[in-house]
Parts: structure tokens; C-alpha cells; sequence
């Protein structure tokens, strides 16, 4: 897989995708975007890739969009400017497989956008997270981390823009996990190496839970986990490795 803007290595179960503009701190260029789409396209497709980390690698995740870019975008473009930002948004978003942010580093703006649509972050000590957008007189993209810190918290990082260090990130449930810089990738790949031992469509089916059942009443809620585990336990996956199980259960008692 040969990006202009950004690496992605296949390893063992998942894939490493890392922004590579380090010269602009991995600023989130047109051209980056439209990379970071297509290399998820592909690896949605790829049955040997059953995890993505997506990272900035040790010392920064991202400072944003482009800003060079931007500012020589002109009104008639806005539309589908601001559309470019949001395809690959919604394509990790959406994607079907684990998704996990691996933040050393600066993640500002649309960096900060971008680790929100992940499923899990783990953050260097070095991580400072940030939403200066309303100092520009944008709009910082709000939901997302609604749902990861709470509506009170949001509206204080997106409203005052202040930037926040890892430490407090892990206090507000932003990030899962927070180590030391030089453990970011070794302990995000070994995560990533764990998630892709899981049975894959079961995994599917947890990100769809997550996106579905906050919006519904309990009861509704209930009632669709109970049915989607009626699901899995009829299918295949499922038959086979409780067999496996119980197989390793019989060998470990005949020791």
C-alpha cells in the first residue's frame, strides 16, 4: 500500500497507518484526507486485517487541517471543501473493524477530530489535545467527543479552546490509556495484536452496539443485544470456537 501522505504496514491480524507530513506536523492536507480514505477503503476489504492503529508516530499525532490550504480555499469551494473533511471522517467512523489512535504528541483541530471517530486512544504522557477552532471562528466538530467525554466537558474544550495534557484526558474518559512516550507504539501494537485474536464478527457486531443502543430506550436496547447474541450463537464462528474451548478444557484436565 503506497500512500503520497501517509505509511500503512500490514503486520499480523491489524495494520499500522501512520500520517506522514512531519514536516507540517501532519497537518491534514487535501491530499492526506483523500489518502487516509482510500487506505481504509482497502483495508476494510482486506480479510487479513482485522485491527487498525492509526497514528502521527512518537511526536506528534496531528496540529490539523492545513491552514495554507485553507485559507486559499475560496466561498464557492467551501461545500465541497469542508466535504473532504468529512468523507474520511465518516469512512473510520464507519468502519467495520477496530479502529485504535495511537497519540504522541500534539492533536489539535482536525487531528483532535480525527481520534474521536477511533475507537480507542492510547496517549504518550507527551499528548496535548486541543480545539482552537472557535478562536478562527469555526465550528470544532462536537458530537463525537460528546459521547466520549460527556455534553459538560465538550462544551468546555470546543467553546474555550484550552488545550488539556494526557493526564487530564485519562481523567475525562477520553483516552484509555496513557504511557510513556517511548512504550506509545509497542503497547498500541500489542492491543492491536490482542483485538485481532478476536472473533471478528462478534467484534463487528460490539462497534454496531456502540453506535446503536445509546440513541435507543432501554428496553429497545435490551431487546436488540438479546437478538443480536441469538445471532451469533447460531452461527458458525461461534460453534466452532466454544468446540475449541471445551477441547482445551478436556486437554488441560488429562494433564
Amino acid at each position: 500500500m503506497i500512500f503520497k501522505t501517509i505509511l500503512a504496514e500490514k503486520k499480523d491480524g491489524y495494520a499500522v497507518v501512520q500520517l506522514n507530513r512531519p514536516a507540517e506536523l501532519n497537518a491534514l492536507s487535501l491530499g492526506m484526507r483523500e489518502d487516509l480514505e482510500n487506505c481504509f477503503v482497502m483495508l476494510e476489504n482486506d480479510r487479513d486485517v482485522h485491527v487498525v492503529v492509526l497514528t502521527g508516530g512518537d511526536y506528534v499525532f496531528s496540529a490539523g487541517v492545513d491552514l495554507k490550504e485553507m485559507a486559499s480555499i475560496q466561498d464557492h469551494e467551501a461545500n465541497q471543501y469542508f466535504n473532504s473533511i468529512y468523507r474520511p471522517l465518516k469512512k473510520i467512523y464507519s468502519f467495520p473493524k477496530p479502529v485504535i489512535a495511537a497519540v504522541g504528541g500534539v492533536a489539535f483541530g482536525g487531528g483532535f477530530n480525527l481520534i474521536t471517530v477511533c475507537d480507542l486512544i492510547i496517549a504518550s504522557e507527551s499528548a496535548i489535545f486541543g480545539h482552537p477552532e472557535l478562536k478562527f471562528g469555526l465550528n470544532p466538530l462536537f458530537d463525537p467527543l460528546r459521547r466520549l467525554v460527556g455534553m459538560a466537558k465538550a462544551k468546555e474544550l470546543t467553546m474555550l479552546g484550552e488545550p488539556i495534557g494526557a493526564k487530564e484526558a485519562m481523567r475525562i474518559g477520553l483516552v484509555n490509556r496513557v504511557v510513556a512516550p517511548e512504550k506509545l507504539m509497542a503497547e498500541t501494537e500489542r492491543t492491536a495484536f490482542e483485538l485481532a485474536t478476536r472473533p471478528p464478527e462478534a467484534i463487528s457486531y460490539v462497534k454496531k452496539m456502540a453506535g446503536i443502543v445509546p440513541s435507543l430506550d432501554k428496553y429497545s436496547a435490551l431487546e436488540l443485544e438479546c437478538d443480536t447474541e441469538a445471532l451469533l450463537f447460531a452461527g458458525p464462528e461461534r460453534k466452532k470456537l466454544m468446540s475449541d474451548f471445551m477441547e482445551s478444557l478436556k486437554n488441560r484436565k488429562r494433564r
